[in-house]
């Protein structure tokens, strides 16, 4: 049994999942870098793109394709993942690719000790949670498994000792139940994650380790995007790791004394589209930090989603055209009103071709 400790990504699909763990890897390369002894984790990193990372000290693997079981749950990969690696490792811990490192990894194998289950946060009792499935809810009264003192987990962090793989084994067994009695229930792999910890292993959290933005995710999306534009050629390069320091866990939004002088202001709009103008604006702040600035797009979308939400239909090309020339509006996007009016009039005119 190896007795290093495994850092593990599971990244398949889309490109932008993959960019996601190279940055994830990188955040976790320049953190341990800080620290002034020798890296002592090993990265693995199961993918159906292996050239993404041919830059990194990373060992790529194929991924098996019976982990997703007989109903082709892709979640219960990461189970089925991590039980192959702890046969063969000591601890490991998969990590889920919309993740980085605020520390070295060291701190979070630190924490990873034999009868607990390291989770990236820990949840509600699972009694305050949305009703479930009624399938499933007698599906686990039947099995002595409707625990309603339960604490739920976010699984973005499975960190796990050997000695406690035997969890994950009753974790896929619950999944492999429950898939078909819930299969519209998308925390069904955290929830018998946590039911089958429940009563058998303590849970440690990692927040203040690991961000995982699983909220806001366009926005941090964005600022990995421009990292990757930047450092892909040389993601370990000098400047890349002083980068990866400054793609922070804040929303990056103007300053408050800023943003109530916005909203003082922006009271003189018609009602209507108010908030709009708002939100825009939060896209045109002249941002000191690159990746902050990197997510203007990120910004100038979410306000066009919350408006046809508001407004219970999409935004005609017209009524943009006349929303956006508002004078008051061309004043304080200041610089980024052209970019900001060509990027969203492209956005509407994608949406009317569909």
């Amino acid at each position: 049994m190896n007795a290093t400790p495994q850092l593990i990504y599971l990244a398949f699909g889309a490109d932008i999942y993959q960019r996601e763990a190279v940055f994830s890897i990188a955040s976790a390369l320049a953190h341990s870098a800080l620290c002034a002894s020798d890296r002592r984790f090993e990265i693995q990193v199961f993918t159906d793109n292996p050239q993404f990372y041919t830059k990194l000290p990373v060992t790529t693997h194929a991924i098996d394709p019976t982990w997703n079981g007989p109903h082709r749950y892709h979640f219960r990969i990461k189970h089925a993942l991590l039980l192959n690696i702890l046969n063969k490792y000591e601890k490991a811990a998969l990590i889920d690719t919309d993740t980085f490192f605020r520390t070295s990894p060291e701190s979070l194998f630190g924490r990873l000790t034999g009868g607990h289950l390291l989770c990236n946060a820990i949840g509600a009792v699972l009694g305050e949670s949305p009703s479930l499935p009624s399938q499933s809810v007698t599906y686990l009264e039947q099995n002595g498994l409707l625990e309603t003192n339960m604490r739920q987990t976010n699984s973005g962090v499975i960190g796990l000792t050997t000695t406690d793989k035997g969890v994950l084994e009753h974790a896929i067994k619950l999944m492999d139940d429950l898939r078909p009695l819930a299969p519209e229930l998308y925390t069904l792999e955290e929830l018998s994650l946590a039911l089958a910890a429940h009563g058998r292993l303590q849970l440690n959290a990692c927040t203040d380790l690991i961000h995982h933005y699983w909220s806001r995710k366009a926005q941090f999306r964005a600022k990995i995007q421009a990292w990757h534009t930047k450092h892909h050629g040389e993601p370990l390069s000098k400047a890349a790791m002083v980068d990866v320091l400054l793609v922070n866990d804040r929303l990056p939004r103007p300053p408050q004394p800023y943003r109530s002088w916005q909203k003082a202001v922006t009271a003189l709009i018609a009602k209507e589209r108010r908030q709009f103008i708002r939100e825009l604006l939060y896209g045109c702040h002249d941002y000191s930090n690159e990746f902050d600035h990197a997510c203007a797009v990120a910004w100038w979308d979410k306000a066009l989603v919350n408006i046809e939400e508001r407004q219970g239909q999409p935004l005609s090309s017209e009524h943009m055209t006349l929303w956006l020339a508002d004078p008051l509006l061309k004043l304080l996007a200041g610089r980024h009103y052209d970019t900001m009016l060509a990027h969203l009039l492209s956005r509407l005119k994608a949406k009317q071709v569909i």
